[in-house]
């Protein structure tokens, strides 16, 4: 049996259909793919660049490919996924309208989470004259990997621009869903979208 999964990714896994193929982002150690594997039925595979994050992702039976998201997703072709998830990586990625394009060009419906930035103690942070540090984002100004902070209303913003449309969306602080006001008591965004 696997081990059981972080609150956001318990989310993920139920938007996600059994017996769907799977196209895992940024998957890390694999531990998403696994449990939809064993749980679910799916089938996918992770895209990594970290070398520790592989080998846990081989370790865990994960078929994973060693790549940088930055380059685009040429390997894969168009509409090979039921679901593609992006999960705590898109403010670290230089190209974002890119990558969620490329996102609905290989699957049909793509997954999203993210650091809220518009979350209550990241705005008093700013308000006392210092860049935001919390569970979600964790990192000092000066070595953080994240470029592209937004909230939960931005992100919505994009998905249009981009002629996309949100199918589904879970705000959670802490690992608790957030319904009263999302985007200013959530700390972590989940978004579900395809093509409109």
């Amino acid at each position: 049996m696997t081990a059981p999964l972080r609150s956001d990714l318990r989310h993920i896994a139920d938007w996600i259909t059994p017996a769907s193929s799977v196209l895992d982002l940024g998957c890390g150690d694999g531990s998403l793919l696994a449990w939809l594997a064993a749980n679910k039925q799916c089938r996918g595979y992770g895209v990594e660049i970290d070398v520790d994050s592989v080998t846990a992702c081989v370790a865990r039976g994960v078929d994973v490919i060693q790549s940088d998201m930055e380059a685009g997703l040429s390997t894969f072709e168009d509409n090979a996924f039921d679901f593609v998830v992006l999960s705590l990586t898109i403010q670290a990625m230089h190209n974002v309208e890119g990558i969620l394009q490329e996102m609905l060009r290989v699957g049909r419906t793509g997954i999203v989470t993210f650091p809220n930035f518009g979350y209550w103690e990241n705005r008093w942070q700013l308000l006392l004259g210092r860049m935001p540090v919390s569970e979600t984002i964790p990192y000092e100004w000066y070595n953080t990997p994240n470029i592209h902070l937004c909230t939960v209303y931005d992100f919505e913003r994009l998905l249009k621009k981009l002629g996309m449309w949100p199918t589904g969306q879970v705000v959670l602080h802490l690992g608790e869903k957030v319904d009263f006001l999302p985007n200013l008591l959530g700390s972590l965004a989940l978004v579900r979208f395809e093509r409109a």
